[in-house]
This record gives C-alpha cells, sequence and structure tokens, in this order.
C-alpha cells in the first residue's frame, strides 16, 4: 500500500507539473510542429537534460531499485532503422491527437473523456507490438 501512495503523488505531481508547464496544451504542442514556438522544445531539452543527468548520478552513486536490486542501465545497441520508424511512428501519433504519452492520463484527469479513446488505443497498440515483436526487426 506505501507503495501504491508513493506511485499515487508522483503521479499527481507529475500531472500538476504538465498542467502548469501547458505540456497538455494542444496549441502548444501544435506550435511546434509548426516550428512557430520554443516552449515544447524547451521543455523537452529539460527533461532530456534532467534525465541525462540523474541517470549519471544513479551510476556514479551505485543506486539501487526500489526493491533493493542491482540498477541495470545497459545501453542498447545503435540502429538508425529502429529509431526512425519508431520516432516517425511516435511522432505522427502525437501530431494527430495533440498529445504524447506523457500527460494522456493528466488531460483525462482534467476531463478531456474523449482522450480515452487515445489512451484505449495506446494500449492495444503496445498489446500488437507485444504480440509481433518476436518477428520484427530489432
Amino acid at each position: 500500500m506505501i507503495k501504491f501512495i508513493k506511485f499515487l503523488i508522483a503521479g499527481v505531481v507529475f500531472g500538476i507539473i504538465m498542467t502548469k508547464s501547458e505540456a497538455i496544451s494542444w496549441f502548444r504542442i501544435q506550435e511546434m510542429f509548426r516550428f512557430e514556438s520554443f516552449h515544447m522544445y524547451g521543455i523537452i531539452g529539460v527533461a532530456v537534460g534532467l534525465g541525462a543527468l540523474l541517470t549519471f548520478i544513479l551510476k556514479k552513486v551505485d543506486a539501487k531499485t526500489m526493491y533493493g536490486t542491482e540498477l541495470n542501465l545497459t545501453p542498447k545497441a545503435m540502429s538508425v532503422t529502429r529509431y526512425l520508424v519508431g520516432g516517425t511512428i511516435f511522432g505522427l501519433g502525437w501530431a494527430m491527437t495533440g498529445a504524447c504519452p506523457g500527460p494522456l492520463f493528466t488531460l483525462l484527469g482534467h476531463g478531456i473523456w474523449s482522450i480515452a479513446i487515445v489512451i484505449a488505443s495506446a494500449t492495444f497498440g503496445t498489446f500488437v507490438y507485444g504480440m509481433l515483436r518476436s518477428k520484427l526487426p530489432h
């Protein structure tokens, strides 16, 4: 139960950050894809930089998972095709729905009920990928 509350608090804080930074705004996302504003690129840049810094720190302090096991941060092999195809599919979905996966539940929490269709579609797409993963080039 304690772990559930930790995740709930983290999710609420994440939702507040997404809302206050306007990352859930369809208009901000549209501005980004039209190269009319730096706002979303700034948010993404801060997230990438913070993620890189935290990964560096976690490796240096020999951090453990919440279960006490060793944190395994092995790099993946680079594949131009993998990232080009995956990034294109991700970007098309983002542009079509006006939301990346991060703030989907934040939008649902704001009462944007139509986003439930996007959540269901993303879940179904993830399921299909899991079924086809062994047959896809990686």
